[in-house]
């Protein structure tokens, strides 16, 4: 009877972890899936969604894939078509892929960068950013975790701005208001969830909303810290993933952009 029940045992955790694999390589083949260019991606419109692209530490602008590609395009064009359908902003279907070196940057008030863990910021590229911040621009971080990411991005981040803190977002902050009132903000994990029971990757528990002012009190950098938003947008359109945070996702990204375009 032990012999069974052993035996049992092992068959269920066997077929747990074919489930889990699986699944796992389920989410790799939707990450990779092709997105088509959507039929009006060369529109002419007043906002467009501007994704940097970085070098990524040790490896260059790519590597294998380079971590400023993650989610993308799905998750800016998903995003792209929530903001369309939320508000009344004439933004384009499709992102616009920008970097640090070329004067190209400041046509985009607005850029998002995700994965700024991994970033590498050589003097001259931070010098760039800082202009183009001072000058008006908004930078949206998304998608890194825990003590060891925060230490990467923070090594960059003092090139940009080594005299301005970093400061906790009150929840007063106009930024949370603009359009949805964001009072009660939580967690956002991303897609790895179903396969860990996590929402936080490394030691990265407590969400944080944190930014950079300039002189003038505009909020000129937005920290999104232990959240993957970014996957959310990604990953709304998966049955499984929870309504409540896509639609926490969706609305903090819209109230930043109409924040960035406002102030």
């Amino acid at each position: 009877m032990r012999v069974r029940i052993v035996a049992l045992a092992g068959l269920t955790l066997a077929l747990l972890g074919a489930v889990y694999g699986q699944q796992r390589r389920r989410l790799f083949i939707l990450e990779d899936e092709f997105v088509p260019l959507p039929p009006d991606a060369d529109e002419k419109t007043e906002f467009v969604f501007a994704r940097l692209r970085y070098p990524t530490f040790g490896r260059g602008y790519w590597g294998w894939r380079g971590a400023w590609t993650v989610d993308y395009p799905k998750a800016d064009r998903q995003f792209l078509q929530g903001l369309r359908r939320l508000t009344r902003i004439h933004a384009r279907s499709m992102e616009e892929v920008v970097d640090l070196d070329s004067d190209r940057i400041f046509d985009y008030p607005w850029i998002y960068a995700v994965e700024v863990g991994h970033w590498d910021l050589d003097d001259r590229q931070a010098a760039r950013l800082r202009e183009y911040l001072l000058r008006g621009g908004f930078l949206m971080t998304d998608d890194f975790h825990g003590t060891f990411e925060w230490d990467v991005f923070l090594a960059s981040m003092q090139r940009v701005f080594p005299d301005r803190p970093i400061v906790e977002l009150e929840n007063a902050d106009p930024i949370f208001h603009v359009l949805y009132d964001l009072d009660e903000r939580f967690q956002v994990p991303g897609i790895r969830y179903f396969y860990t029971g996590r929402t936080y990757e490394q030691d990265g528990i407590e969400p944080r909303w944190r930014g950079i002012y300039d002189d003038q009190g505009r909020l000129m950098v937005a920290i999104c810290h232990n959240m993957d938003l970014g996957d959310a947008w990604e990953w709304a359109d998966l049955p499984q993933y929870p309504e409540r945070w896509a639609s926490l996702a969706y609305r903090i990204g819209i109230n930043y952009i109409i924040y960035a375009m406002t102030h």
